[in-house]
């Protein structure tokens, strides 16, 4: 018993660092897996990296292995908290590329401040009392150099295997996992956080390197290959060239999620005005957000690209100096003036750089407008749009405009301009304030959309209107559900949650109605590109008119037909009419691979700036 003791003394900042961190990071898993953490499957990694740090301060005498110890807790505590409280909005962990372009949060002080929850200060509370019990004057057995040597040979040798041996066994299982980190969810979940944010320090440093050289051999012609086939695949050709040489008005509405539409609370629309529009349009209500880190800006380059999100981080900060096959420049070609209007800072996102790059004519920025009124992060979609209206009005026919909203997004805090509507029960929540703000933004777009047909712009236009991102983190699940009288709390029931709004309007309402078939933001180029006689070479999406295969890729590898749905967070297949789980067949891996192929190469045309190759070989 007095060795037991003795030993206790002589290692307490050991023992009280293993369990406090262990603690820690199971914590922080269950608060991320949502339902998917395992003591069995997850306690072993966070262990195993636990003992990695402690293995490298037994090379330390006592007093300097404490403050080692010590530092270790605070870094490890602030990565901890800093994940949850990304986690909390944009449902993904922190890595370099997102810090790297950390610049862009600056104006969103307000997301992030109401994402700290005081629950998480608890994480911070052992590191102020740590100090009385790590610093007094104990005097412990100071064991030699070689004891020492010994000590962390072994136990490094050990934790160390079991890190190796989960990384080894999680890199046979999904091969590309480790180094496209598309899933970073999955990876944290089975080689825990400490392990995954190296491989992440690790990933960034090596695709640093390897943008600087060549694709491995073969991997090139392979990616120009599949866009040849995928161009050139036989399309049926409905509505093709209904929009040439109209006007092309595109509408991104800042967390316009797809439940707000056809809803009621208290016998009152949300969106009286957007379902009023729906019913005069081609309305697609499987339509889902693809963004990624980048949120905003991804939804805005998957829609003049076609191409998916960065892997990590955003592509207008990542890649902004590529070449793009972009929308506005096809259009271009065919003697349209191009522009986009929003009513922010022109430096947010790097939209004033990034607009260039994608060939855009004008951007109005925030600059451009009177800001006579702000809600939230600045300019009211009130003003916004009643300015717009002026300045599209002035535009040469035909041309491209894309207008990005602002009054909808998160965090919903200024609630008392937005006017009055019950939302009930819901008052105070964040889904109340949700409805409030988009209520009032619908209530714009109903002017805006209205005024627009009155002046006759409508009838030689075509006007896509559609959703950029989500709006409510999963806690909000249940307060949802009984809005929509819904109970399942399924993790597939909450990606089906997912869709945005997508509504297509044609002039006189032609070609109205509901089309059920899945799609996403990448299928919004093509689609136009149908419409508007464009060439369709290098985009990875499908036309909406004329697919019948409702294939849908996400960020993270997740992917849907219309039939299955695989989740990439629980390595699962789930059959969408029973919602039940299903075992993967031959087929529904071949899918899963080619999903993760397609993900591959887009990353590869983005690292590799091959657009710009396969442009200079085309000519």
């Amino acid at each position: 018993m007095e060795k037991l003791k003795t030993l206790g003394q002589n290692y307490f900042d050991i023992i009280t660092f293993i369990i406090i961190l262990t603690i820690k990071f199971c914590i922080y898993s269950i608060y991320i897996l949502e339902g998917y953490f395992s003591f069995r499957a997850n306690l072993l990694p966070i262990l195993a990296s636990v003992f990695v740090l402690c293995s490298i301060t037994l090379l330390f005498k006592p007093n300097h292995r404490a403050k080692l110890l010590y530092g270790f807790n605070i870094v490890l505590t602030l990565i901890i908290v800093s994940d949850l409280v990304y986690y909390g909005y944009f449902r993904d962990i922190l890595c370099i590329p997102v810090l790297k372009n950390g610049i862009m949060l600056g104006p969103v002080k307000s997301s992030i401040f109401n994402l700290f929850k005081p629950k998480f200060l608890l994480f911070l509370f052992d590191l102020v009392i740590l100090p009385f019990l790590y610093f007094k004057k104990i005097n412990h057995k100071e064991n030699t150099l070689r004891f020492r040597l010994v000590s962390f040979i072994i136990l490094f040798a050990i934790s160390g295997s079991i890190s190796g041996y989960q990384i080894y066994k999680l890199n046979k299982e999904q091969p590309r996992l480790l180094t496209t980190m598309f899933n970073r969810i999955y990876i944290a979940k089975t080689l825990g956080n400490f392990n995954f944010h190296l491989l992440d320090v690790y990933n960034f440093t090596s695709q640093q390197i390897q943008k600087s050289k060549a694709l491995p051999a073969g991997r090139e012609a392979a990616i120009q290959s599949f866009l040849n086939a995928k161009d050139n695949s036989p399309k049926t050709s409905n509505l093709k060239g209904t929009g040439v040489k109209k006007n092309l008005i595109i509408i991104q509405v800042e967390a316009l999620q797809g439940f707000a539409l056809n809803t009621k609370i208290n016998g009152q629309e949300i969106t009286p005005n957007l379902n009023r529009f729906a019913k005069k349009s081609a309305y697609f209500d499987n339509y889902f957000y693809q963004v990624a880190s980048g949120n905003t800006s991804d939804a805005e380059f998957m829609t003049n690209n076609s191409l998916y999100p960065a892997a990590q981080g955003a592509v207008a900060y990542l890649y902004y100096s590529n070449e793009f096959n972009s929308l506005p420049k096809a259009l271009e070609k065919n003697g349209y003036s191009t522009s986009t209007l929003h009513g922010y800072k022109e430096d947010f996102w790097n939209r004033s750089v990034m607009n260039k790059t994608e060939g855009f004519d004008s951007f109005y920025g925030e600059k451009s407008f009177n800001i006579d009124e702000s809600i939230g992060l600045g300019l009211s979609d009130k003003s916004f749009l009643t300015q717009a209206l002026d300045k599209l009005s002035k535009l040469q026919s035909p041309y491209y405009s894309l207008l990005i909203t602002l009054t909808s997004h998160f965090p919903f805090d200024n609630v008392e301009k937005y006017g009055s509507f019950d939302v009930g029960s819901f008052e105070g929540t964040l889904l109340g304030n949700y409805m409030k703000s988009i209520h009032y933004t619908d209530k714009q777009l109903g002017d805006f959309l209205d005024k627009l047909s009155e002046n006759g712009t409508l009838d030689n236009s075509i006007l896509m209107l559609y959703g950029d991102h989500y709006a409510l983190p999963k806690e909000e699940q249940n307060n949802l559900n009984q809005l929509l009288n819904l109970t399942d709390t399924s993790a597939l029931a909450w990606m089906q949650l997912q869709k945005i709004p997508m509504l297509i309007h044609f002039p006189q309402d032609s070609n109205s109605g509901v089309n059920h078939l899945y799609g996403g933001e990448m299928d919004l180029y093509p689609t136009v590109a149908n419409l508007f006689n464009l060439p369709t070479k290098d985009l990875l999406g499908k036309d909406l008119f004329n697919s019948t295969i409702g294939k849908v890729i996400f960020r993270n590898g997740s992917f849907t037909n219309g039939k299955t749905f695989y989740l990439s967070q629980s390595n699962s297949f789930y059959d969408i009419e029973t919602k039940k789980p299903i075992n993967e067949t031959p087929e529904l891996k071949n899918e899963k691979e080619t999903s993760e192929n397609i993900l591959q190469y887009s990353d590869d045309i983005l690292n590799h700036n091959l657009l710009k190759t396969f442009n200079k070989t085309s000519k």
